[in-house]
């Protein structure tokens, strides 16, 4: 009895009961393997939708609210339209992160968020200067020096600053919008993946969901000028989708979705190109290998003067 009663164990605290919380290093990655994720069809849309309206709707709001209602030296609709882009956009993002069966990388995810932010909003100011400047006869489908309107500016260093508000909105702004934007998409399709005995067939809603978003795309890279951005985008989630395949994981319905809709907007992009391969206008103004005339140059220079 002695000697039994020496090698009963001393009492302690139970194991918690349940999964540890997701914070406990380890656990959690071990647990992501084992998740499903269905497809977020309130996210995608709102996404789709939001893109159209604020995003692709901010310069025809410019065009067709009358000047009296938003005059030239003031705020126009369409950067209404981009403010609040630039405040939803954000928003669906890390929604889009934090349903992602898969622990992902929050300081890069947080990181490429403030900066999409404020490289959105360098592009508000160029891009609604420039977008009003139409109103006083400015053809996007000249350079900056090369408009009537700005070549005979005095002084000519004016035209400096013409540039440097271009180069705001077209390049740095661009780029500090755009290359983050791809990457946490990339991250998030990263986590987008089951194994293959899992796979179903991809929804319905996310089908019909495929046609705006793809087009979507187009419009983005020919006006946004991002073809080999958006090509290396496309090109690294094939390069992960064939690496994950070796180890038995396919794309899950919202991954599917991401990447088809990618690929679209990329054979849509190609036919966009192949349209207007030998107008010899836009040629001059998009000179080098890489010709991808922008929709709103296209505009100024074929339909603007058609109208009556």
């Amino acid at each position: 009895m002695q000697g039994s009663a020496r090698r009963r164990p001393l009492p302690g605290p139970a194991p918690p009961a349940g999964p540890l919380p997701p914070g406990r290093h380890g656990v959690g990655k071990a647990e992501d393997t084992s998740k499903t994720s269905p497809f977020h069809l309130d996210l995608w849309f709102s996404f789709t939708l939001q893109n159209w309206v604020l995003d692709f709707g901010r310069p025809i709001a410019m065009i067709i609210f009358p000047l009296e209602w938003f005059p030239l030296n003031k705020p126009s609709a369409g950067d209404y339209f981009h403010m609040a882009y630039n405040v939803i956009t954000p928003f669906l993002l890390l929604k889009l992160i934090e349903r992602s069966p898969k622990t992902l990388p929050r300081s890069v995810v947080y990181l490429s968020i403030i900066t999409f932010v404020m490289g959105a909003s360098i592009h508000l100011v160029g891009d609604s200067v420039n977008h009003r400047l139409i109103f006083s006869g400015y053809q996007h489908h000249l350079s900056v020096r090369e408009n009537p309107i700005i070549r005979n500016l005095k002084p000519e260093t004016l035209i400096d600053s013409f540039e440097l508000l271009y180069y705001y909105d077209e390049y740095l702004g661009h780029s500090m919008w755009y290359i983050p934007f791809f990457l946490i998409l990339f991250i998030y399709f990263s986590g987008c993946f089951e194994p293959a005995a899992r796979r179903g067939r991809m929804p319905a809603a996310a089908r019909l969901l495929l046609g705006p978003s793809s087009l979507y795309y187009w419009y983005l890279v020919t006006e946004g000028q991002l073809f080999i951005l958006f090509l290396l985008t496309v090109l690294a989630m094939l390069a992960l989708a064939l690496r994950r395949r070796r180890r038995g994981l396919l794309p899950d319905s919202n991954g599917r979705f991401l990447l088809l809709s990618f690929l679209l907007g990329l054979l849509l992009v190609g036919a966009w190109v192949g349209c207007l391969w030998h107008d010899g206008v836009l040629r001059r103004r998009y000179p080098g290998p890489i010709y991808v005339p922008e929709p709103w140059a296209f505009y100024t220079l074929r339909l603007a003067r058609a109208a009556p």
